[in-house]
């Protein structure tokens, strides 16, 4: 019984440690979204022709999306004219 603890604690450490945070502590940067900074500018659909290994979402102007907040998906936010304005996880 003691070791389910201990193994639980053991398991959130890779989340712990891939974890970025800000000056005030917040977490940041769960998914890795400032790798993809350079993405920035550029057309929607280098987003949606991403592969990655986490979940990813490419998110048009206007549309609705769910509230539920997954710490390893990745979010692009689009503009009206196609380009990826920011990146962001959740």
């Amino acid at each position: 019984m003691t070791r389910f603890p201990l193994i639980a604690i053991l398991m959130t450490l890779p989340v712990i440690t891939m974890a970025q945070t800000d000056d005030n502590g917040a977490v940041t940067d769960t998914c890795g979204a400032a790798g993809f900074a350079g993405l920035v500018g550029q057309i929607g659909e280098i987003a949606e022709m991403l592969v990655l290994e986490a979940p990813k979402r490419v998110i048009p102007p206007g549309s609705a999306i769910t509230q539920d907040y997954r710490l390893e998906r990745i979010n692009f936010d689009l503009d009206e004219d196609n380009r990826i304005t920011r990146i962001w996880c959740g």
